[in-house]
């Protein structure tokens, strides 16, 4: 199994949590500060030395694709923005993460690669990033990882949850996963945090599961599939992940970035 030399990130969902903002504004393009999320996404993966990246967009979504080019605004403030190579293709209908990865079959050929949600950035509690503790962990390992973040009990029902044995320390072999569970009904408190490390066997199970809710092909369907064939693993980050699929996570996202960049933080200070 090779080094994974490419990216994908979904970004092509409706942003129903966020409507009305999303009714002309993708959710991926709403600021974190001063850069939009998916440029955080971006830098996240570029950090961990990855230079090839494909975009999954959907209807509404153009905004996205003309962040990436280059702006006469750049020379004038005197910016560099160093961007990899990135490719774009368009989600025709919006029917699940599945299906969205199903688009990058092409871009990615027999390689691995990972897959980093559209709507989720992360900050590293260590010099490593998330995607660089996952890269890392893959490259151990030899096969497919998800990174995982322990969560509240009564937080289940929002994300995929992982039932696994621990095999090291911070690091789990899946049995399987189960989509937003109740809190009575998670076999535990490890949640997906939507950053992949795919074999591209994933394609095989993607062509082999049904949709389910709101006719809707799920990630995680796939994922459970592989688990019965070979070794699935998780692994927990050091550090904390920001779901901004919501407008009161993105709030408190774009909050807490505030308060500790030096250039706004006087704002909060009594």
């Amino acid at each position: 199994m090779g080094k994974i030399r490419k990216a994908v990130i979904p970004a092509a969902g409706l942003g129903s949590r966020m409507y009305p903002l999303t009714r002309s504004q993708p959710k991926e393009m709403l600021p974190i500060l001063d850069k939009p999320v998916i440029h955080h996404i971006v830098d996240e993966i570029t950090s961990a030395g990855i230079d090839q990246i494909l975009i999954i967009v959907g209807k509404g979504k153009e905004s996205i694709i003309n962040y990436f080019d280059v702006n006469e605004l750049d020379s004038k403030y005197g910016t560099t923005l160093n961007f990899p190579e990135i490719f774009f293709v368009r989600q025709r209908e919006q029917k699940g993460l599945a299906d969205a990865v199903k688009y990058a079959r092409k871009f990615v050929g027999d390689e691995p690669f990972l897959v980093l949600a559209g709507d989720t950035i992360y900050k590293s509690s260590t010099e490593k990033t998330i995607t660089k503790q996952l890269l890392e962990t893959f490259e151990r390992k030899k096969s497919t990882v998800i990174s995982l973040e322990e969560i509240p009990k009564e937080r289940t029902k929002y994300y995929g949850i992982i039932n696994g044995s621990s095999i090291e320390e911070d690091l789990y072999l899946i049995k399987e996963m189960v989509e937003k569970p109740l809190e009575t009904e998670a076999p535990s408190n490890l949640a997906i945090t939507a950053a992949y490390a795919l074999e591209p066997e994933i394609f095989n199970y993607i062509d082999k599961i049904t949709p389910g809710n709101n006719n809707e092909y799920q990630l995680t369907d796939a994922l459970n599939l592989m688990c019965k064939d070979r070794d699935v693993f998780g692994v927990k980050i050091k550090g904390k992940r920001y779901d901004i699929g919501s407008k009161e996570f993105w709030i408190e996202t774009f909050i807490e970035f505030a308060k500790e960049d030096p250039r706004f933080s006087y704002i909060f200070k009594s």
